[in-house]
């Protein structure tokens, strides 16, 4: 809710999107807010066309060389499930898990988790993301640990753990790719160049990293960065999006509370408008100038 009472509106805004997999729930986030969105996926999670790691990831498993997993990702886990699903008993799996101390990034991997008959020991707190969980970790005893990754490994919470003493294993069954039809995604580099949008938000780390891809291939990627700095309103969802965003050189305007997409998409409703009204006058006197 806005100060005054009422629902927190965009008024008009047009704020752009590059979110994927739950593309139509953002659309219609951002219109329920008042907003004018163009959401354009810019990522697409594949699982490996090889499955024999996570097979031989499976026989360690099995044979209890593991004390602790840390679940990722709700779709990671599910792909996981599923790909094991095709040479082993889902029960085995399960059961093998229960022998486990789970730690599980968010509600998500619970879900999946429940639906196996299985349970999380562990919920790591918002923003949920890996910096949260080595505390948690360097207070627990286990130390064989293995990581159900997502889209790309990550060496730093790797090396953090492995600075606790940790003997660490990862399994990464899907990966990130761009997606098959690309011309939406070209479309928002465009309308970013030309500063035809208001409002970017960004849920992922790999949406950044996609749009200055095929911003660099169309030349138009230091326009892009150019006018995210400098002339457009960024929503970044929460600590992880904040750093990617930081290596590139650009700070977001509005971060939520709390790291998720309904909330961002809500907090940026009540703080665009003002925001927007500032970076527009900045670029009315750069013009004159």
């Amino acid at each position: 809710m806005s100060n005054s009472g009422r629902p927190a509106d965009f008024a008009g805004l047009r704020v752009l999107s590059l979110e994927s997999r739950r593309g139509e729930l953002m659309e219609e986030l951002i219109r329920r807010h008042g907003g004018v969105p163009f959401v354009a996926p810019s990522v697409k999670e594949i699982p490996f066309e090889q499955h024999e790691e996570a097979y031989q990831w499976a026989e360690r498993l099995f044979a209890g060389d593991f004390d602790l997993i840390v679940l990722m990702t709700g779709t990671g886990l599910t792909f996981l499930r599923d790909v094991l699903a095709e040479r082993y008993p889902l029960e085995r799996f399960a059961s093998a898990l229960r022998r486990l101390t789970i730690l599980s990034r968010g509600p998500k991997p619970v879900a999946v988790l429940h639906e196996m008959g299985v349970t999380a020991k562990i919920m790591v707190p918002e923003p949920n993301t890996w910096r949260e969980i080595v505390p948690v970790l360097a207070a627990r005893p286990e130390r064989r640990i293995t990581i159900q990754e997502y889209g790309r490994a990550n060496p730093e919470f790797i090396s953090a753990l492995s600075k606790l003493g940790a003997d660490v294993s990862g399994i990464a069954i899907y990966r990130w790719t761009l997606p098959d039809e690309i011309a939406p995604l070209r479309e928002a580099v465009r309308r970013i160049a030309a500063r035809e949008c208001d409002v970017v938000l960004f849920t992922t780390s790999i949406q950044l990293t996609h749009l200055l891809e095929v911003a660099a291939e169309m030349g138009s990627a230091d326009e892009v960065r150019h006018a995210l700095k400098a002339d457009l309103v960024i929503g970044s969802v929460g600590p992880v999006m904040n750093s990617t965003l930081a290596e590139c050189g650009l700070t977001p305007d509005i971060v939520p509370m709390h790291p998720k997409m309904a909330v961002l998409v809500r907090t940026a409703a009540e703080l665009a408008s003002p925001l927007v009204s500032r970076k527009q006058r900045r670029m009315t006197y750069t013009w004159k100038d």
